[in-house]
């Protein structure tokens, strides 16, 4: 135990400061293989135990890793070089909704899903949506970016974050934005902390836009003899004038493992898509009957219709569970977020039919059809051995070296973390990279926040 735990837990109060096993266990990964144990886990409530932890941090030059809910996917909250880890599992309090003012003022570890239960109860709307929602927390969706289905509509998580409470590596606390849903007082500080991923400040306190919630909303889940096909209906909803909430996509694995994991109820056909509409009562199911006679005259197999909250719920759920059932195969899942451009999708999915081939692993694809977030899972037997863990890395390299080659992003919402981090300098290019070294190194001048990950 290193010799400053004491004067750590003088300070801060033995209450809120952990070396116990099962703690340091627990945040020593995040759903990726990858994992570290820390020194010690703290266990802020205040903003003021957080700035007084990074003084002490910065004094002794120890390392702090902050984490939200731990269901990231790529290491992003590994804290690789022990120290400190910073859990903001108790500041958890959802502070003011304010109608008048359109907006939600939070905690980090305030999970997403319950926000959104609150907002709605009062008739407002926190669009974002990531597939985990039930799960993570709104300051993991803040570090990440996080999107989700309905990004294709409404946006993605930095779309809604109006204002930011960060308490920096030396302990400053700064606030930068505001509750007004329009400010441009100097630099976009909030686009600076967003997607962070926790190298440059810990957010401590968001101020969150809410919008109306829609009135009524329905969805078509669709089956297609194959993935051509159901990206070809994409295009073909776009060009008709559409622009439904979200858009789904999967592919043949994973609809075999769906339907291995859950039994009945998965769509008929090597390909699926899940088709959400929201707006007006009276315009819904107008648009949900126009949707549904383009997609028979695209090919569509069969077509379901889910026209009440009750049944919209059980198709998300469906979809929400292609992650677990991709689980259940007894696999490593190794999860790449990557985006194409939106005309790229049968070029991808044929990529990973190729690269299924040639690798020798199974490759699932699954995700955000109408922005081209494409959730492509290498499924890996045993990521202990050697040689197959050898084999995977040559097989996400093939992967993201594709994406970039093709205009892509080697991650739309789960972030860099420790598993693309051998990518990001090709995928940003020379000069944005030496950018990002030289934010790191004016914020976190001793490198203490997240260390050992992408700058």
């Amino acid at each position: 135990m290193p010799d400053w735990i004491h004067d750590l837990t003088s300070r801060l109060g033995a209450s809120c400061v952990s070396i116990e096993e099962p703690a340091l266990a627990e945040h020593s990964g995040d759903k990726w293989f990858a994992s570290h144990p820390p020194d010690v886990v703290v266990f802020p409530e205040s903003t003021a135990q957080v700035s007084a932890l990074l003084r002490f941090a910065s004094e002794r030059k120890i390392p702090v890793t902050t984490r939200g809910a731990g269901v990231g996917y790529v290491g992003g909250c590994v804290p690789l070089h022990g120290g400190i880890a910073l859990s903001m599992r108790r500041m958890n309090r959802i502070l003011e909704i304010n109608e008048a003012d359109g907006v939600a003022i939070v905690q980090p570890g305030v999970i997403t899903g319950n926000l959104q239960d609150a907002v709605k109860e009062r008739g407002w709307f926190y669009p974002p949506d990531p597939a985990s929602l039930r799960e993570c927390s709104l300051g993991g969706n803040i570090a990440t970016n996080a999107g989700g289905p309905r990004c294709m509509k409404y946006g993605v998580t930095r779309h809604y974050v109006l204002g930011l409470e960060v308490v920096l590596a030396d302990g400053t606390v700064l606030r930068a934005g505001g509750r007004c849903h329009k400010n441009k007082t100097g630099f976009d500080l909030l686009g600076l902390f967003v997607g962070s991923e926790g190298m440059l400040g810990v957010v401590t306190e968001a101020t969150l836009r809410l919008i109306p919630h829609p009135q009524s909303r329905a969805m078509l889940s669709v089956g297609f003899n194959t993935f051509t096909e159901a990206a070809a209906a994409v295009q073909a909803i776009f060009s008709n004038g559409f622009l439904p909430s979200a858009m789904e996509i999967s592919d043949r694995f994973t609809l075999q493992a769906a339907r291995n994991y859950i039994g009945d109820g998965v769509p008929h056909g090597e390909a699926h898509l899940l088709i959400e509409v929201d707006g007006l009562e009276k315009t819904v199911p107008v648009e949900i009957a126009l949707l549904e006679a383009l997609l028979e005259q695209r090919g569509a197999l069969d077509i379901a219709a889910a026209m009440s909250e009750f049944e919209c719920e059980m198709l998300w759920k469906l979809r929400r569970e292609f992650s677990y059932s991709l689980r259940a195969t007894g696999l490593t899942k190794l999860n790449e977020d990557i985006v194409v451009p939106r005309g790229k999708l049968v070029e991808l999915v044929q990529f990973a039919e190729k690269l299924q081939v040639d690798s020798g692993f199974p490759v699932a694809c699954f995700g955000h059809a109408g922005d081209g977030n494409i959730h492509v899972n290498v499924m890996v037997k045993n990521m202990d051995d050697a040689a197959e863990r050898a084999r995977a890395d040559e097989a996400l390299d093939k992967l993201f070296r594709f994406v970039i080659e093709i205009g892509g992003a080697i991650t739309g919402e789960h972030g860099i973390g420790i598993a693309k981090q051998r990518w990001f300098a090709d995928a940003v290019g020379a000069g944005a990279f030496e950018t990002h070294r030289r934010m790191k190194a004016a914020l976190d001048p001793l490198g203490i926040l997240n260390p050992g990950k992408f700058v």
